[in-house]
């Protein structure tokens, strides 16, 4: 089956289920929830997406600039359904690179790649000795496993100055290395993938007003596309240009992603994964406060038939499937109703702890689709909830059931779990609809079926 074909979510997710494939489970954004993870770099590595993001930290007094990016190592994740994400802890951190100023607190956007069974992670820091050369230098440590523990080279890739390196190794076995520093560059890579094969050049024919950073290269139908955030006005968008070579000149074709509000950097990658093309950045929804904290996201990426890229709207929701059994998280919403339905922290002390979804009048709604129920027949609905006073929610599924009520008690605007006998003989697919039917205000953590 080709799921290329499907230009919408909707379409794609019915397809996965009729084709029994229910494996692919939603990816709710942002995608990490224990830490900020910008700059997403994700690779197909086996059977898994392994993400190399970098790590924002708050700077302090004792490390880092003060209201200024501040990341000091790496984690690797990785996840064999866009889902579940696994930690596989610190792979590379700044005071254990030789050539790395310890201080730095400048460990930018990595990119990671594999060839003849080794991997090799790249990262751009500060150096300590002068004798380097002023400003950011591009490094690699070399694993075994994507996982680690990968063991940094002891010098820095010569004749490369800048920041957010990538790699992309082409159909006959070449391989290139793309960065930025005011202008993007690339230039060919030896076989140990550790020494340029080529001088570096500028990328020609990109957009020449606006700074231009994080260049993310791959090939399709025999197309390479250049894609990179761009300062168009005064905030990042993404962009693309394409060309017949992986040096260029290229052609600048239009926009990926819009400015995302609130948020001055975007930072990218492009995969496809199970026969579906995702898009990974980053915003800053832990942060909304401070955009130098960020968040990885992922959001479904479709091809026109000419190979132009179509313009990936971000959403709350994710990619793929929920199952009627996991925790759905209403407040990553699909659709939301103009008035009386919002979204809130659960704790503002403690953002990463989620949000709620504040239904705070009559009729108030939001939607979540591409539910998957399996087979059906479900005797209970759970949901955690708070009320002032006592106040009903509606659950409607989209197709061939009754409306489910949830009576809520008061709960003093704690939250509480509340199980309620249903009888929902509700099979495959269905977009959710939650509503608050009462007279009282409601919030909602998630609900699920069992």
């Amino acid at each position: 089956m080709e799921f290329l074909k499907f230009k919408n979510i909707k379409s794609l997710a019915v397809a996965l289920f009729m084709a029994g494939i229910t494996s692919q489970a939603l990816a709710q954004n942002p995608i990490i929830h224990n830490q900020f993870t910008a700059d997403p770099s994700a690779r197909v590595f086996g059977d898994k997406v392994y993400l190399f993001p970098s790590h924002d930290i708050l700077a302090n007094k004792e490390r880092g600039r003060i209201d200024w990016f501040c990341m000091e190592d790496y984690h690797v994740f990785s996840s064999s359904n866009l889902t579940d994400w696994e930690d596989h802890g610190v792979i590379v951190t700044q005071n254990k690179v030789p050539w790395v100023k310890p201080d730095s607190y400048s460990m930018w956007a990595p990119d990671c790649i594999e060839r003849n069974g080794k991997y090799y992670f790249y990262f751009p820091s500060t150096p300590k000795d002068s004798t380097l050369g002023r400003g950011f230098k591009i490094g690699v440590a070399v694993a075994d496993r994507p996982e680690g523990p990968y063991i940094p080279e002891a010098l820095p890739i010569k004749n490369v100055n800048g920041i957010d390196p990538n790699v992309f190794i082409d159909n006959d076995g070449q391989a290139y290395l793309y960065w930025s520093a005011g202008n993007i560059y690339g230039a060919k890579l030896n076989e140990n993938m550790l020494e340029l094969a080529s001088d570096p050049v500028i990328l020609q024919d990109l957009p020449t007003k606006g700074l231009k950073e994080g260049p993310y290269l791959f090939e399709r139908g025999g197309i390479y596309y250049l894609t990179y955030p761009h300062v168009e006005n005064k905030t990042e968008r993404l962009e693309y240009a394409i060309s017949d070579n992986p040096l260029g000149p290229f052609k600048f074709k239009g926009v990926i992603m819009d400015e995302t509000p609130g948020c001055w950097t975007n930072h990218h990658s492009i995969l496809p994964f199970k026969n579906q093309w995702y898009l990974f950045y980053h915003a800053n929804d832990f942060s909304p406060a401070f955009d130098k904290a960020r968040s990885a996201r992922i959001d479904s990426l479709f091809f026109n038939a000419d190979g132009t890229i179509q313009k990936v709207i971000p959403t709350l929701r994710g990619v793929g499937l929920t199952k009627a059994t996991d925790k759905i998280q209403i407040d990553r919403y699909s659709q939301i109703s103009e008035s009386g339905a919002s979204v809130a922290f659960l704790d503002t002390a403690d953002k990463f702890n989620g949000w709620k979804t504040v239904l705070s009048k009559p009729n108030a709604w939001v939607k979540y689709n591409s539910v998957d129920f399996g087979s059906g027949n479900f005797k209970n609905v759970v949901a955690r909830v708070s009320a002032s006073k006592a106040s009903d929610l509606q659950i409607l599924l989209n197709k061939g059931t009754r409306p489910i009520v949830i009576k809520i008690p008061a709960t003093s605007g704690a939250f509480q779990t509340i199980k309620v006998p249903v009888a929902v003989n509700a099979s495959g697919i269905h977009h959710i609809t939650v509503k608050a039917i009462g007279a009282n205000a409601v919030d909602v953590d998630w609900i699920r079926f069992e």
